[in-house]
């Protein structure tokens, strides 16, 4: 999942990204309003997190903006003056998906993501499955057959990715786009070396694969071993 935070408070966007990136997320931040919309234009957020009062173009401006532009990226807006019963309104009639007043627990803030991502996607189960393999999301656990597979924050991304899109093919293009942030090289060779590394832990020696490479498209995760 790939997630834009817009926060121009640096201490406090830094703590945010960390938080989120400790959960698994892919995160670019920006800390004004027209940063933030040159990368929701140039890549595909699963959420946002947006600061209300941010240097312009301001997140009720960029909101409306896009709401009018017709994206329908969930949006967690942020506030530390606007309280009032009034503002909340405003922010939720403008497009706003759920809203987190200034301070808050970052317990608070991850649950409300979870949140608003089960309700984008209704498919999104706390236990994703294809076959004998198992990923408990809560607890960042993955097993094949019951047996405990130990996955880096970058594989256990990946196979999210898959399992939300098994039995469906999936581009390098998509990878890249939500299990990635910003940062990544397109002409790199970082997701062949991690589906490779995958596929040695979710398959190993079985004779039958969930795993596969679908030469010229991309990659695909079968609900059964074939």
């Amino acid at each position: 999942m790939r997630i834009l935070v817009v926060e121009d408070e640096t201490e406090l966007a830094d703590a945010v990204v960390e938080a989120l990136e400790d959960e698994y997320y892919a995160v670019d931040h920006a800390a004004d309003g027209k940063r933030a919309a040159a990368l929701m234009q140039a890549n595909q957020y699963d959420l946002v997190v947006l600061d209300w009062s941010i240097p312009p173009p301001t997140g009720l401006e960029l909101l409306r903006r896009w709401r009018r532009e017709g994206y329908g990226t969930p949006v967690l807006l942020l506030t530390g003056s606007r309280t009032s019963v009034r503002d909340k309104v405003e922010g939720l009639d403008v497009g706003a998906d759920d809203y987190l007043t200034k301070p808050f627990a970052f317990a608070e803030l991850r649950a409300r993501i979870r949140g608003l991502l089960r309700r984008r996607e209704k498919h999104l189960h706390t236990d994703l499955q294809a076959g004998d393999l198992v990923m408990q999301r809560a607890a960042r656990a993955v097993t094949v057959n019951g047996d405990p597979l130990h996955l880096s924050p970058k594989e256990f991304g990946l196979l999210e990715y898959l399992l939300l899109h098994k039995d469906r093919v999936v581009s390098r293009h998509d990878l890249s786009e939500h299990v990635w942030d910003e940062r990544f090289d397109p002409m790199s060779n970082v997701i062949d070396v991690l589906i490779h590394r995958l596929r040695k832990k979710v398959d190993g020696t079985r004779p039958t694969r969930l795993l596969h490479t679908v030469p010229g498209a991309g990659y695909i995760l079968k609900s059964k071993r074939s």
